[in-house]
């Protein structure tokens, strides 16, 4: 059974001519592949020079995941979040209430979606361990170290994790 959000499905086959889905046979589903940056990603240094950046030196990304869910002991979520902490020692600050949580941190990756990947596996690894509520994550933001400075120095974007560490909204 193929999943296909509501919509999609119509709008590949009214453009007219034949769809790549058509050449494919009943019930095969297309690969899905990501994008490298290749050779020509090329990287903007403070001075304004451009340089080409190695594929595979780690960076940091600053990550904001959201998660929501049935309404949980309040203690409880503290606690839980607390144990996150200690866990997961990037962790910045972590925002939360009885049905929601905001948790911030750094994280070292390859690329964005390294990243990304790690992120959304972070709630549900941690979840047993840590004693977390079995809420759905809801929101990702992962931006990179630059993007993140240059939010912060022109006044929007998430404001710096200051205090550091679990906090009620």
């Amino acid at each position: 059974m193929r999943r296909v959000r509501p919509g999609v499905a119509a709008a590949r086959g009214s453009a007219g001519g034949a769809s790549p889905a058509a050449s494919r046979p009943a019930g095969e589903e297309r690969a899905l592949t990501s994008v490298a940056a290749g050779e020509n990603y090329r990287e903007q240094q403070e001075d304004g020079q451009e340089r080409a950046r190695p594929a595979d030196l780690p960076r940091l990304w600053h990550v904001t995941l959201s998660v929501s869910g049935e309404e949980a002991d309040l203690k409880e979520v503290r606690r839980a979040l607390e144990q996150l902490a200690h866990d997961h020692p990037f962790l910045l600050t972590s925002r939360y209430a009885v049905d929601h949580a905001e948790i911030r941190y750094w994280e070292e990756a390859r690329d964005l979606h390294d990243a990304a990947a790690v992120a959304l596996r972070l709630w549900g690894e941690h979840r047993q361990t840590a004693g977390l509520p079995p809420w759905e994550i809801v929101g990702l933001e992962v931006i990179d170290r630059q993007t993140y400075h240059l939010r912060i120095a022109e006044g929007y974007g998430p404001a710096p994790a200051t205090p550091v560490g679990v906090h009620p909204y």
